[in-house]
């Protein structure tokens, strides 16, 4: 079936927080690229299955980061 997603898969995910985290932060993130953008926004974005995207939530509150939103990025349909 086409666009059916396999249960737990990893998938590609951009999660947005509060404010511009320093290239030190990527350690914390490990496997996550991490992109500032203009308006004070840092976005963290890669492939996480569902555990790993629960692990980063976790991190995010744990370091009392203001998360902002998380939305998964669908893969371009090829023709």
């Amino acid at each position: 079936m086409k666009n059916q997603r396999i249960m737990n898969a990893p998938e590609s995910f951009e999660i947005r927080v509060a404010g511009h985290l320093s290239a030190n932060w990527a350690t914390r993130f490990e496997g996550l690229s991490i992109r500032h953008e203009p308006e004070g926004k840092t976005v963290l974005s890669g492939m996480l299955d569902q555990a790993a995207l629960h692990g980063v939530f976790m991190k995010i509150r744990d370091l009392g980061l203001n998360l902002i939103s998380v939305n998964r990025v669908e893969a371009a349909e090829s023709k």
